[in-house]
């Protein structure tokens, strides 16, 4: 009896300290560099849960690698609610095709607590492009087979991807032309050196605003906030959907309440209509994807769409 006794005092005492979650600084991770879409995501994440759990959120930007260098730290670190990753569309999802080796398991490592927020991609033409829509830009390239090119950041990137998918689903073929980042491949559509880029609203909407770009399409299953004017690419060419978004996520031992917790107060972040408000200001808008359990199965759903497209790429294991 007396060892019984011992043994639910312990946990007791145990229970009691894990309920008390969080009492101390929690470390947010951003495996990329500072003023980027996830930095953005993350800084208005800070703010809006710092006064709801009590603690200090504290963001470290951790790049490189193509980020898997800040996600192999939160998969390796202590399973306690306390290390969090806010993690992108490509490294839960399109990073284990294109890399042959993983310094960890994106669906055993590291637990998805909910996705928070996405951003469309637009479909920008250079202006002396002769197609105004994607019924436009589609037949210009059935009749001119891999004469149009299209820009990336770097083969692999979402940008390249996206273009991917929608060649595949429309059934077009255009020249691929990577660059090392976002901004020489927009200077280039910009100065017509490339015609097709899909890039992030938050750096393409203000061009096409000024007039120095054409934008036909959002990748979004629906048009965006941002740009109610801009179809859907999935209005003309059904199935297409690509949106950069970022979730939360944290080591894959994690306890199911701490999880639990965070993808509450989360929801109750981005569900607030100020939130919202700020968000759609810099052209992202709030992705919830219900409970921890729908939205591992909603990770695990898009590791198999984005390795077909990869695979059509002829990129599974370039990396």
């Amino acid at each position: 009896m007396k060892r019984i006794f011992i043994a639910f005092a312990a946990l007791a005492v145990s229970l009691a300290a894990h309920a008390v979650y969080p009492d101390h600084p929690i470390k947010l991770i951003v495996p990329f560099g500072p003023g980027g879409f996830t930095d953005v995501a993350a800084r208005i994440l800070q703010k809006e849960l710092q006064p709801v759990l009590g603690q200090p959120v504290v963001i470290e930007n951790k790049a490189g690698a193509g980020s898997t260098i800040g996600t192999a730290d939160v998969a390796k670190a202590a399973p306690d609610g306390y290390t969090l990753l806010l993690a992108s569309l490509a490294q839960l999802t399109i990073n284990p095709s294109l890399y042959d080796k993983m310094p960890f398991d994106t669906v055993k490592d590291v637990i998805p607590i909910t996705q928070a927020v996405f951003t469309p991609n637009i479909l920008a033409l250079n202006n002396d492009v002769p197609a105004k829509s994607i019924t436009e830009l589609v037949a210009l390239a059935r009749a001119q087979p891999g004469q149009l090119t299209f820009g990336s950041a770097g083969p692999g990137s979402m940008h390249h991807l996206s273009t991917e998918l929608l060649q595949s689903l429309a059934g077009i073929q255009m020249t691929h032309v990577p660059y090392k980042a976002t901004p020489p491949a927009m200077n280039d559509l910009i100065a017509g050196h490339i015609q097709v880029l899909f890039g992030d609203t938050t750096s393409t909407l203000p061009m096409i605003q000024q007039g120095r770009l054409r934008g036909i399409a959002v990748s979004t299953a629906k048009r965006s906030p941002a740009a109610m004017d801009v179809p859907a690419v999935a209005e003309t060419v059904p199935g297409f959907e690509s949106a950069s978004w970022q979730m939360l996520v944290a080591p894959g031992a994690t306890p199911p309440d701490v999880i639990a917790l965070l993808n509450r107060e989360i929801h109750t972040i981005f569900s607030d209509p100020a939130t919202i408000n700020e968000l759609e200001r810099r052209g992202i808008g709030p992705a919830l994807t219900g409970t921890p359990e729908e939205t591992n199965a909603f990770v695990k759903k898009e590791i198999v769409r984005w390795r077909g497209v990869v695979q059509r790429a002829g990129l599974e294991g370039s990396q």
